[in-house]
């Protein structure tokens, strides 16, 4: 079942592989026509080809059983077990393999337990998609097989067991992370507006970050989130740079559109170069294909994605939201206290 289901791969019970066993089944029927009791066959099997113990033997502090059994070309195969001789009720010599089947089948090498109950795992790899969208359809599928639980216990473990403790900790990480880096930069410029301003950066980051792991087929883990983290980092820093050339500037006493139209001029270069150093340093790893490569590719492809989207949108779109918002600012001034307001717009 779970092969039908799009992504598993690799689906194999996860045990030993069987071994051939030797099986002798009693024919109690002609045993009893030859007077032998089955006791004696199986004592005869004991100690024929498994051996059993008939002393001791003592070596200084050391105790060794002393076994006896068959030598081993009366015992290497079917034919010759099947030959050894029991001793009818009336003195007659019978072969094994008139009062028993003797045949080699292929029977389980191990049997594993846990807690006193047979254990049983079947494992299975995952090939071009999330390991969460696949348990949401392999869980429910399982579950209409209609296992009885009382006779069996169906557990799920492995590798989406750390995710999940891990998307748990991003869930409490992420939105403090976001709170802090407001509250840092509402210290920084002192206002609301242009806190939330560099902030809207980061969705577009996001956006970049997410195409990038669309187009490359890959999907979004704990590697890729822990990517997000750091591309929040560096995408705030380009906002940074940018709105904090715009404040100096008005703070100057510059036009809005003259201290924006220059200050976007002025830190096109530093901007290009954060994001370029970023970028270039984490292709090879976006890249890479060599052992590990599979949790560093997501991160960098993450980083490298999204800050090629951010940069390019801090650089054009930035700007222009800095326009609309201080603007917006000067409206509400001016419906307040005209004065004020036209000293502002001026």
């Amino acid at each position: 079942m779970l092969e039908a289901i799009p992504g598993a791969a690799d689906v194999a019970i996860d045990q030993e592989p069987p071994l051939p066993q030797l099986q002798i089944d009693v024919d109690r029927e002609a045993a009893a026509r030859f007077g032998i009791n089955v006791t004696d066959i199986s004592d005869m099997i004991e100690i024929g080809v498994g051996g059993r113990a008939l002393g001791q033997v003592f070596q200084g502090d050391r105790v060794y059983d002393i076994a006896a059994r068959y030598k081993e070309p009366a015992r290497s195969s079917p034919d010759a077990i099947g030959a050894l001789l029991l001793t009818s009720s009336t003195g007659a010599r019978v072969p094994l393999a008139q009062v028993a089947r003797i045949s080699v089948r292929s029977g389980e090498s191990t049997i594993m337990r846990d807690m006193n109950r047979r254990h049983l795992t079947v494992k299975l790899n995952l090939r071009g998609r999330d390991l969460s969208s696949f348990l949401a359809e392999a869980q429910p599928a399982i579950a209409k097989v209609g296992f009885d639980p009382r006779a069996i216990r169906l557990e799920w473990g492995g590798v989406f067991e750390n995710q999940e403790r891990a998307q748990k900790r991003l869930f409490v990480i992420v939105p403090m992370t976001l709170l802090l880096i407001f509250g840092l930069l509402y210290i920084t410029f002192g206002t609301f507006r242009h806190a939330a301003l560099i902030l809207a950066v980061v969705p577009l980051s996001i956006l970049g970050g997410l195409a990038a792991l669309s187009f490359r087929g890959m999907t979004l883990n704990v590697s890729s989130a822990v990517g997000f983290i750091a591309l929040f980092g560096v995408a705030v820093q380009n906002g940074v740079i940018m709105v904090g050339r715009f404040t100096r500037a008005r703070a100057a006493g510059q036009r809005l559109e003259a201290a924006v139209v220059e200050g976007a001029t002025d830190r096109l270069r530093p901007v290009l170069m954060t994001a370029t150093v970023a970028t270039l340093g984490l292709l090879p790893a976006a890249i890479a294909r060599g052992i590990g490569s599979d949790v560093q590719r997501p991160l960098a492809t993450v980083i490298v994605g999204g800050l090629t989207c951010a940069t390019l949108l801090t650089l054009f779109l930035l700007p222009a939201l800095y326009l609309v918002v201080e603007r917006a600012h000067a409206r509400r001034l001016a419906a307040r206290e005209p004065a004020v307001a036209i000293e502002a717009i001026a």
